[in-house]
């Protein structure tokens, strides 16, 4: 049963990749808070760092929308579910607004924007250009039908005259407004092999104060709110399921610091609505596992910018390690997976891990696996069904060396499209564990938490 939902709302998106959409996005959120909104926030695409930064800035968890993993029902059910609550959903795209998996643009930001029938912003970035700007914004109005672009922000302005001209240009040729400009700012979050330094590891007042009175000063708010209040309803699928809290009592610890961040709050929140009680756990700091645990969640991040500290937590490392051996049921992405490594080896020193699986991993300079995965599960395990297609995403720097044959040690999935540990495989199951580089969301693979949970309630008992 569909019903019609209204809500304000706009997209922020490029032309590009690196034109400036996440900064501007941070600030139209915290400009629009100032004046009392309540925003809720959207990022297009398999992504942690952006959403994180959102989910700061915002005081909401940012939901993932993405039509590669998860179908249009559920996208835009999820939409409904992350802003019921709000006054302006504000989203924010990924790469350029056309570029998808092929020729058709499959997945792109504009699709998504067609589906949620919301209008667009785009973020120019204006380095060495001016008149030609006018041609871009002309092409992208009129290259896909249906697309709405309701105005544009100019990034990376390099003066008066500039912006002058820029801004003549765009709105002589074209019928798009130019809605303000994104002065330079003295102090931004830097960037690193992933993408910006995250949410947990720089202070957001080095930047936000400045970042918001320039959005408040240059930016046309007024008309962004008008852009976003003049939408259509959408109709939304009514998917929800009761909450089943059979597995109430269980206890699962799950890695939440600088070094393992990266989570999407809907898996998070699955296992809270099927009753399980979540612990919090600093890899960094506490010195052991909560005594009551019957399951442990590794989700990915950092590992290697956090080694020297993670491997000076020798208890913590000795815990999880026997809590492995004796079976508890891990989950592990990623950064996780490097963690249960015998060595995270960065910048040409090494760092023990818990060297529960016999390889270590090595962090390159470029990335070795990035964008989605589909996977097909090829042996017996007791989270996925053999013969199922997991979909997924990966983006790791790291690869694993020195692998040691292991008779007990399996892959249980085939990669059909992406790289995972060699191209061939990933998701390696030992006893109860389960590592891989391959990033999952509970909309995508809907079994995986309430398996994950009748294990830990097994273990525990």
């Amino acid at each position: 049963m569909s019903f019609s939902y209204y809500i304000p709302r706009v997209l922020v998106s490029s032309h590009k990749g690196g034109a400036g959409k996440t900064l501007f996005t941070l600030g139209l959120v915290s400009a629009f808070k100032n004046k009392g909104f309540k925003v809720s926030v959207f990022k297009k695409g398999p992504d942690y760092i952006d959403a994180g930064w959102l989910s700061k800035i915002s005081g909401t968890p940012c939901r993932n929308l993405d039509l590669f993993l998860f179908d249009t029902k559920t996208n835009l059910y999820s939409f409904y579910l992350g802003s019921k609550d709000s006054d302006l959903a504000i989203l924010e795209g990924n790469r350029g607004l056309f570029d998808g998996l092929d020729l058709e643009g499959s997945c792109s930001t504009s699709k998504l924007a067609k589906i949620l029938k919301t209008p667009i912003i785009l973020v120019l970035d204006c380095t060495k250009v001016t008149r030609s700007l006018a041609a871009l914004v002309k092409g992208f109005i009129s290259f896909e039908e249906g697309v709405e672009i309701r105005g544009v922000v100019l990034n990376q302005i390099a003066r008066v005259r500039h912006e002058n001209i820029v801004r003549s240009a765009i709105e002589y040729y074209t019928d798009v407004k130019v809605l303000g400009v994104l002065p330079k700012l003295r102090k931004v979050p830097l960037e690193r092999h992933l993408g910006l330094i995250t949410s947990l590891e720089y202070d957001e007042s080095l930047f936000l104060e400045e970042l918001r009175e320039a959005i408040l000063n240059n930016v046309d708010l007024d008309r962004i709110f008008k852009i976003a209040r003049d939408v259509s309803p959408i109709f939304i699928d009514n998917l929800e399921e009761r909450n089943n809290r059979k597995f109430s009592g269980v206890k699962i610890g799950v890695f939440k610091d600088e070094a393992f961040q990266f989570y999407y709050p809907e898996n998070l929140d699955s296992l809270i609505s099927l009753g399980a009680e979540i612990k919090y756990i600093n890899a960094c700091q506490d010195k052991g596992l909560p005594s009551d645990i019957s399951g442990l969640y590794l989700g990915g991040g950092f590992p290697e910018v956090k080694a020297e500290s993670l491997s000076e937590n020798i208890t913590l490392l000795k815990e999880v390690r026997k809590a492995i051996l004796e079976g508890m049921p891990v989950y592990a992405e990623c950064g996780g997976l490097m963690y249960l490594g015998e060595k995270i080896i960065w910048k040409n020193k090494s760092y023990p891990m818990v060297g529960v699986l016999p390889f270590s991993f090595k962090v390159e300079k470029k990335p070795q696996g990035h964008g989605y995965v589909v996977a097909k599960v090829k042996k017996e395990n007791p989270y996925f069904e053999v013969g199922s297609l997991i979909k997924g995403h990966e983006f790791h720097y790291s690869k694993p060396v020195n692998v040691k044959e292991n008779k007990d040690i399996k892959f249980i999935f085939e990669i059909e499209r992406g790289y995972g540990f060699d191209g061939r495989f990933d998701g390696v199951f030992y006893k109860n564990l389960l590592a891989s580089y391959t990033h999952i969301h509970i909309f995508s693979v809907k079994c995986w938490v309430e398996k994950f949970l009748e294990r830990a309630k097994l273990f525990k008992i």
